[in-house]
């Protein structure tokens, strides 16, 4: 019923869904937001019914009073009926935190219902109500199992809804090509830094394809010198290699286009001032010193990457690179700029998730052509641990 996570936490009120193992949560250190991997973007119930009324009691972990984030995004449900948006709803939280998500009136008939989680709060799911039972919807066991891991933008900032980030968009846009796809989202705010428990939860995945956006929080986080990124990258795709994806295929994607950190590394730093409207709001600068030969600017870790891949590859013939740029450049800025300078607006996770849809259809193809058709995983369960 829960798809999307990794492992389910029960909670006095529910479930809490994560999108890291406890184990790998326990290795996070230094200034880490342990929310960032259990928010859950990506994360959603499928539910198989023919009631026309339903909710769904929820307990948000929400560390602000207001509704919004701080950029006026709203903490919203997207409910889903039969591959159609049928709503966006915002929850308000009682006294004692619950809060209740009311689907609205359905038709009649068996119908597959998804609502999909905000990608920006912890949030326990606590029961379905209903007039008609509810059951999970049926598992598609030739969907492609696509696993793809991120820093913010995959994570979903700043599109309204988690069924709005990009790599959602482009499984949507994937299945209507006439490829299904099932995503497991790993996209980590801030946080898509080569890590190795990120790599072993990847590994410990069914995938038929893995895709990998690195290096805007290499630089915007200032967390590796060129020295330490190259075998970081190399060390990643090691591990994925080992075990059960021996073969899968990988796409390795270089930095979208952000103009802050082309020429000047990091690390990164947010302030305020007035937009055209005269609302104060949130933006973001480098400051780093593009003199600097140990700091990477975006240019030089696009090229890094390229680089390694292509080594690689030359061995790894299912290991694939796709230039960044490709889905979100200079061009593209010009018609779709980053409202804060650093994510990208709801419209251009349309356009980015759009071109990469096409990415996993020519993948999809491409192994069918080799006579090994992906889509054999079996779906990905979360745990619970006892």
């Amino acid at each position: 019923m829960v798809h999307g996570a990794v492992e389910l936490e029960r909670t006095a009120q529910g479930l809490l869904p994560h999108r890291l193992t406890s184990a790998s949560r326990a290795q996070l250190g230094g200034p880490v937001e342990p929310k960032v991997f259990s928010d859950p973007s990506g994360v959603r119930l499928r539910l198989h019914t023919e009631a026309t009324e339903l909710q769904l009691i929820v307990w948000p972990q929400r560390e602000a009073p207001e509704a919004h984030g701080a950029e006026g995004v709203p903490f919203v449900y997207d409910i889903w009926c039969d591959n159609t948006l049928v709503a966006q709803q915002e929850v308000e939280l009682g006294e004692d935190g619950r809060g209740v998500v009311v689907v609205p009136r359905l038709q009649a008939g068996a119908k597959t219902v998804e609502i999909w989680l905000p990608y920006q709060e912890w949030t326990v799911l606590g029961a379905v109500l209903s007039e008609a039972p509810v059951q999970p919807a049926p598992v598609d066991t030739g969907a492609v199992q696509w696993v793809h891991y991120g820093s913010s933008i995959s994570h979903g900032y700043d599109a309204v809804g988690s069924s709005h980030a990009w790599p959602a968009v482009a499984a949507r846009g994937a299945t209507h090509q006439g490829v299904d796809v099932a995503l497991t989202n790993l996209g980590f705010a801030g946080n898509a830094k080569l890590d190795p428990f990120a790599a072993r939860t990847i590994r410990q995945l069914p995938a038929d394809v893995i895709s990998l956006k690195i290096g805007i929080n290499v630089v915007n986080g200032d967390s590796h010198t060129l020295r330490a990124f190259t075998p970081a990258l190399h060390g990643f795709l090691d591990t994925l290699r080992e075990g059960r994806h021996e073969q899968t295929p990988i796409v390795v994607i270089s930095p979208l286009w952000c103009g802050i950190h082309e020429t000047t590394p990091g690390p990164v730093e947010s302030y305020e001032q007035p937009d055209d409207s005269g609302r104060l709001r949130k933006y973001f600068r480098a400051t780093g010193d593009p003199q600097d030969p140990n700091r990477p600017t975006l240019e030089q870790i696009r090229a890094e990457v390229e680089r390694v891949v292509r080594l690689r590859a030359q061995t790894d013939p299912r290991l694939l690179f796709l230039n960044g740029l490709e889905l979100y450049g200079a061009q593209d800025a010009q018609r779709l700029p980053l409202p804060d300078l650093l994510h990208p607006s709801h419209e251009a996770h349309q356009l980015i998730g759009s071109r990469f849809a096409a990415e996993l259809v020519r993948i999809f193809r491409a192994e069918l052509a080799s006579g090994r058709p992906a889509g054999q995983t079996r779906d990905a369960r979360p745990s619970v641990p006892r």
